[in-house]
């Protein structure tokens, strides 16, 4: 176990101190518990490390608010272990800081695996909807419908244990950490750079999850150079709790037969770490349901992808469009430029290059407060159908309902009753839309 600071981790350590190191990353929403049933395989010939996401499981509530966040503060824990290179299997957010790991720091990276991961998950107006609807009816939501989500409709009803324990995991989550962690994943994209990974990567996929399934896996698997595809039948978004013997089984097989050797900068070798290599068991460990054979299969790789170069001050156009997209979620953004044809194109131009190029993403006011002065700005106007826009932009960019209401009673004392009247009408259905959790 481990104390905390605000740039660190919590962490545990499992198996013998001068094995090497494997780093197993969880899921949003669970804790580092989720691994159970892998580290006693794992520990045999590995030094387990596992860490909790900032809020989950009791870990301190310090938001991390991007991947690469969440990576560089994994990196100043090992840091200060001495830990200077590792295996890593990450499952869907901890995946993605496996990602960034082996995009932003491929030397410390020896062997990685992604489980139910993704170059990009679902769309940023989806996670940003997510963290919507905690931050005004809390985790509750959210924590009963996670079982929905990470296990099949089978193994919900024959373990219901496991199921309470997903449900209760949520529910003790810091709302705050949760709704930074849906605002990384909103901003997590890295399907241009993928082709970039350049460690023996497995990528392994429940048949049956919904969430990031077998297509998600085999587009990283495309990508990836050096990539496995792994199909686990009979599983969904958790797989290594739904089944930890096929994942405990592939995880052995894999960090022992692809771990890249390291590369000394000074004598221009490369150094083989004393990686124990076992034969995979051809009996896996009984797990916690029947388990069916599992399908390993090998997909060529997509051509690598070279980052575009940047010269000079960015283009305010491209920064605008970001920031639009942000705030006003791509579903509206998209939805705008598509009806813009050559006459009114010139326009949508100009508003993301000034509107959110230039003044929405000047550092000296931060979203919240130019929210508040936008929708302030509305009603004095009068422009109701821009104000259900912004007042969706400005739940997304982290005002509650009751900070919304109150803009609308200071706005009606000094823009009058009848233009606070209609802002009111517009905002409650907004609200009640966008914070109405869906079963």
């Amino acid at each position: 176990m481990s104390e905390t600071p605000p740039n660190t981790l919590q962490y545990r350590f499992d198996g013998p101190q001068e094995a090497p190191v494997l780093i197993l990353g969880p899921s949003l929403g669970t804790t580092w518990h989720m691994w159970d049933r892998q580290v006693p395989e794992l520990a045999q010939q590995w030094r387990v490390f596992r860490f909790d996401l900032p809020g989950h499981g009791g870990a301190p509530a310090h938001p991390a608010g991007s991947v690469s966040e969440l990576a560089e503060r994994l990196l100043v824990t090992l840091d200060g272990l001495g830990v200077q290179r590792f295996g890593y299997a990450g499952c869907a957010f901890g995946g993605a800081v496996g990602v960034e790991l082996a995009l932003r720091h491929p030397e410390r990276v020896a062997s990685l695996a992604l489980i139910a991961a993704s170059p990009r998950f679902g769309t940023a107006d989806e996670f940003r909807q997510r963290g919507v609807i905690v931050r005004t009816n809390g985790l509750d939501p959210i924590a009963r419908t996670s079982p929905d989500r990470w296990f099949t409709g089978g193994f919900a009803a024959a373990q219901p244990a496991i199921t309470e324990w997903a449900v209760q995991m949520v529910r003790t989550t810091d709302p705050g950490c949760y709704i930074a962690a849906c605002e990384a994943l909103a901003a997590f994209d890295v399907r241009a750079e993928i082709g970039l990974v350049g460690v023996p990567t497995l990528v392994l996929a429940g048949s049956d999850d919904q969430v990031t399934g077998p297509a998600e896996a085999r587009t990283l698997v495309a990508g990836i150079p050096d990539a496995r595809l792994a199909v686990v039948p009979g599983a969904s978004h958790l797989v290594p709790v739904e089944q930890p013997a096929a994942v405990t089984d592939l995880l052995v097989h894999h960090f022992s037969t692809a771990w890249q050797p390291a590369y000394d900068s000074v004598t221009g070798q490369t150094a083989v770490p004393g990686i124990p290599v076992r034969a995979v068991p051809t009996m896996p460990p009984q797990p916690l349901q029947s388990q069916q054979p599992v399908a390993l299969a090998e997909i060529e790789p997509a051509q690598v992808l070279q980052p575009p170069q940047v010269m000079g001050r960015p283009d305010p156009c491209d920064c605008g469009l970001k920031v639009r997209r942000e705030v006003l979620g791509d579903a509206h953004v998209d939805r705008a430029l598509s009806q813009a044809d050559d006459f009114a194109g010139h326009f949508q131009e100009f508003v993301t290059r000034y509107a959110w190029g230039e003044v929405w993403d000047r550092p000296g006011l931060d979203r919240r407060t130019r929210s508040c002065i936008t929708l302030t700005a509305l009603v004095a106007g009068g422009h109701l159908e821009e104000l259900a826009v912004h007042t969706r932009a400005a739940l997304r960019n982290g005002l509650t309902p009751d900070e919304i209401r109150e803009v609308l009673l200071q706005a009606a004392v000094y823009c009058g009753l009848p233009a606070a009247n209609g802002a009111f009408r517009v905002a409650q259905q907004v609200v009640l839309e966008e914070t109405t959790p869906t079963e």
